[in-house]
């Protein structure tokens, strides 16, 4: 109940991980359908499904993704990938006919943050619709734009939500839930289970899908964590630190941005927010992000180890977010003062 209440959808999964949760999700899809391939954004973060594991060349072909092993799957029949905010490109995509779904955080957080363009959900909507695709969000991430996170937010209309990582307080937990429209084709289609005549999942759920542990820690966090209050003070502790980051950028006359959704903030390495993944994977230096996070953890502070990224918690304190920014100023100062 809760989760249809927060998020909208009425039909609710439990598995062990978001990544297992867009597997069952593709797999429905996939049986749904008759189609084979889902669309992914370049540059995307969906876990470990091996269908996301691609980027583009230089030249603009869909290999395996670097240092992620293919695992034995031909990418080139399963994913068609395209550039986020590219309504074109996802528009040829899905003419083939043969795509089941598309797969998609609402604003891409794994490479550097990339907004949506105006007006790309309700493209991206109406085009999924158009093809009879199903549209999977996943708010793994971007769960820090509220307690409904970035859909509830935006009004957005997925016909599957995928939620994962911080829902159960560190109890390795996720869900995924579907509209009405989904679960009666689901109801039409899945096969009817015989008991004492066939197995009964079908190719999802898992021995330790919902138990009971996963299930009380949900409902405490949801109850006492992920409430208004709880939104309340980390959104007004990342603008705080989303403020605090512009003013040295400002100050040191760097060509960076920094951008925040709710409690999320990221700086990256370019005037302005990249319109789409490939643009922000240029724009990344690891030597300059290796530097301050070092510089950052040796006097107490830690960024996540992959970019520039930042969340408050409900535990934040605003000495945390000055300490940031003051280290972040120290860092950069120190560097800019050193010959090339």
């Amino acid at each position: 109940a809760e989760l249809a209440r927060r998020f909208g959808l009425p039909y609710w999964q439990v598995t062990t991980s978001a990544t297992d949760a867009n597997r069952f999700v593709l797999r429905l899809c996939r049986m749904l359908s008759g189609r084979d391939k889902v669309v992914v954004f370049n540059c995307n973060y969906h876990g470990r499904v091996d269908d996301s594991q691609v980027e583009f060349a230089a030249a603009g072909r869909m290999v395996p993704r670097a240092g992620v092993h293919p695992n034995g799957v031909r990418h080139a029949t399963t994913t068609r990938l395209v550039e986020f905010n590219d309504l074109d490109a996802l528009e040829a995509a899905l003419a083939h006919g043969d795509v089941a779904a598309v797969l998609t955080e609402p604003f891409m957080t794994n490479v550097g943050m990339v907004p949506p363009a105006e007006g790309f959900h309700a493209g991206l909507r109406e085009l999924t619709r158009r093809h009879d695709v199903a549209l999977i969000i996943d708010e793994t991430h971007t769960i820090s734009c509220g307690p409904a996170g970035y859909s509830g937010a935006h009004g957005l209309e997925p016909d599957f939500f995928v939620l994962g990582k911080c829902i159960a307080g560190g109890i390795p937990s996720a869900v995924w839930g579907c509209s009405q429209a989904q679960a009666e084709r689901i109801w039409a289609v899945l096969p009817h289970f015989r008991p004492g005549q066939a197995i009964n999942h079908f190719g999802f759920g898992g021995t330790l899908a919902g138990n009971a542990l996963q299930l009380a820690a949900m409902r405490a966090t949801f109850a006492e964590v992920m409430t208004e209050d709880a939104y309340r003070h980390m959104f007004q502790l990342a603008a705080q630190l989303e403020a605090g980051v512009r003013a040295t950028l400002e100050e040191l006359r760097l060509p960076w941005h920094v951008t925040r959704i709710g409690a999320r903030v990221e700086y990256l390495f370019m005037t302005h927010a990249p319109r789409n993944g490939g643009e922000a994977h240029h724009a990344r230096n690891g030597l300059i992000e290796a530097c301050l996070h070092l510089y950052l953890l040796n006097r107490g502070v830690l960024l996540t180890p992959f970019h520039n990224m930042a969340l408050t918690c409900p535990a934040t304190r605003a000495e945390d977010v000055e300490l940031h920014d003051r280290l972040l100023r120290d860092c950069l100062g120190e560097l800019l003062e050193r010959p090339s």
